[in-house]
């Protein structure tokens, strides 16, 4: 019996230090859980403060190359083009237009996208690439682009070349005073914020067509199935009001005795009849009941006046 004792609390101890290891075991992996996610969350902060350090040194820079442009900027000179070729590219126009002096930047507005359909739809194998409404270009001083402007106005694109395929197309150029490329670009984000913003007004109102859509359609199905727990409760009052007809019709003519007027109104009610004797009437037969005399009737209740 010792012995038994001895190894059952052998065991129990083990046991013990089983679950005090095990649970030393999930303390450490919570700390080190822990440590990972502080870790972690250092790493994050560290990240997000040296993004925003980014993110400012980024601002400054521009800051100061839209200062140093700015002070350029009035030096340079803009060209606008009202007529772009067919298959005429940026690079290709630059070619043409730095034989007579720096050119910085180049801006070509591409053609709508549903003029390009049609144009595609109506000329089949023929020119299907992109093409340009009109552009920009940016000279790096004012009177080279003013004398380009004067000198190219109306004037062949490539009047030397004759087999080339802007030989018969002319220059459609002017020079812009007082207009900086800056202008151009705040004109290009209000357009592309306008086209955003109608955008949002449209998907706006289509999510609303949705939700209304979507509501009715819950409410359509509410109201049928309200309508179709009506119809089931309609019809098994009425079974039931047939049932209990049924029940109360053969009560009656069992018992022999008429239905009344209240168990036809309350035909959900079940009627319980009881046999009653049946009234005699004074017809002077055999089972007539005897009569009392008046002489008897007034000492019972006594002589009045005749």
């Amino acid at each position: 019996m010792e012995d038994e004792k001895e190894n059952s609390s052998v065991s129990r101890s083990s046991e013990d230090d089983e679950e005090e290891e095990e649970e030393e075991a999930d303390e450490t992996k919570k700390q080190a859980r822990s440590r990972k996610r502080s870790e972690m969350r250092e790493e994050q902060q560290q990240q997000g403060e040296g993004e925003e350090k980014n993110k400012t040194k980024k601002k400054k820079n521009r800051r100061r190359v839209l200062e140093e442009q700015a002070k350029v900027g009035g030096k340079r000179g803009i060209c606008y083009l009202s007529r772009i070729p067919p298959h005429l590219k940026p690079l290709k126009l630059r070619h043409l237009l730095s034989q007579f002096g720096e050119v910085l930047r180049i801006y070509l507005a591409p053609e709508d996208a549903a003029a390009r359909r049609m144009r595609r739809k109506r000329v089949k194998g023929g020119n299907s690439g992109k093409n340009f409404t009109e552009g920009w270009v940016e000279f790096a001083h004012k009177s080279v682009a003013k004398k380009v402007a004067e000198m190219l106005n109306g004037e062949s694109m490539e009047a030397n070349r004759r087999r080339s395929a802007y030989h018969y197309d002319l220059w459609n150029i002017k020079y812009l005073r007082k207009f900086k490329w800056e202008n151009l670009t705040e004109e290009i984000a209000y357009k592309n914020a306008v086209r955003e913003q109608r955008l949002a007004a449209e998907i706006s109102a289509a999510k609303k067509e949705r939700d209304f859509y979507l509501s009715r359609v819950d409410q359509s199905r509410a109201i049928n199935s309200m309508e179709e727990r009506k119809r089931k409760r309609k019809k098994q009052e009425e079974e039931e009001a047939a049932q209990a007809d049924g029940d109360s019709s053969a009560l009656g003519t069992r018992e022999g005795g008429p239905i009344s007027a209240a168990g036809k109104k309350n035909n959900n009610k079940p009627l319980r009849f009881f046999p009653q004797k049946k009234t005699v009437v004074d017809g002077g037969g055999a089972h007539a009941t005897p009569r009392l005399g008046l002489d008897v009737l007034s000492k019972v209740f006594g002589q009045k006046g005749e």
